[in-house]
């Protein structure tokens, strides 16, 4: 074996040991839900629906359109801020926002269903426009066919941000970069035959 053949060979197996720890570690960070440094995930469910099942049509356009219940837990001490987004992101035109609802105090744990279509709701909380156009929330309404997943996506942010209603997500997440403490989710599905 020559100089050259040797010194690739050894490079290949260094890259490799690195390679192998690396995706050690981001396994472990995907089973345990953490990752050094990071807090453990929000907790988010739903008397409605449980994670990875159907919404009923009731919180859909097939039905009254109603924001579904949820409840949180988990959300760090430091928070001072949360936002919920909740986004389809199997619409054919890409990820399909129906709902923006953002500086909602840390003490709320909970949501009833039915928030109203309002600028402001829930102690100062805002909601911000759907990609139907509208504010607040707009349920899932995909077109027939195969089962389209819907995430409830909560954030504790480190920060009060001073941000007025019917906002975009685009914006929304520009004004929250930088100030996340902790996530989580909730997936539902829905289908149209």
């Amino acid at each position: 074996m020559n100089q050259k053949t040797r010194f690739l060979v050894f490079t290949f197996a260094v890259l490799s040991i690195i390679w192998l720890a690396s995706a050690s570690s981001w396994a472990e960070s995907r089973t345990t839900g953490r990752s050094e440094g990071n807090p453990a995930p929000i907790q988010i469910t739903s008397s409605a629906f449980s994670e990875g099942a159907p919404i009923p049509a009731k919180y859909t356009c097939d039905g009254q359109d109603l924001s579904p219940p949820l409840r949180w837990g988990g959300v760090p001490q430091g928070a001072k801020s949360l936002t919920l987004i909740c986004e389809d992101p199997d619409a054919p035109v890409g990820i399909w926002v129906h709902w923006l609802l953002y500086d909602l105090p840390p003490s709320i744990t909970e949501l009833p269903q039915g928030i109203p279509p309002k600028e402001i709701v829930l102690r100062g909380a805002k909601q911000g426009k759907n990609d139907f156009g509208r504010l607040g929330y707009g349920g899932p309404c995909p077109p027939r066919g195969s089962p389209h997943r819907y995430f409830f996506r909560l954030f504790a942010l480190d920060a009060e941000l001073p941000l007025s209603p019917g906002l975009s997500k685009r914006d929304l997440l520009q004004a929250m970069e930088g100030h996340i403490l902790a996530e989580g989710a909730l997936m539902g599905i829905y289908q149209r035959k």
